[in-house]
């Protein structure tokens, strides 16, 4: 398996700290009280860039792959994007 940053990470790492900010918003709401309407609301949005950061991730990761392939190491990346294929 592959351990190497691809220039993606950056952004991805961004947007999840950003997620992690959100997510710590909506457990004050919970300790405030907030309708469920809202809650619901702000979690969602917190499921949505945590969705997003994961699907860049992997079409990243799979541009990497098919990048790998065409340079010949076919074996190992099909193995990898198998492997991402069950987080989709």
């Amino acid at each position: 398996m592959s351990s190497t940053i691809h220039a993606s990470h950056p952004a991805i790492v961004k947007r999840l700290k950003r997620a992690q900010g959100h997510l710590a918003a909506v457990l004050s709401m919970f300790e405030a009280h907030r309708s469920c309407v809202d809650l619901a609301q702000q979690l969602h949005a917190v499921e949505s860039a945590i969705s997003s950061a994961k699907r860049e991730l992997i079409h990243d990761h799979i541009e990497h792959c098919l990048t790998d392939t065409a340079e010949g190491g076919a074996h190992d990346s099909l193995a990898e994007l198998k492997q991402l294929a069950k987080y989709l």
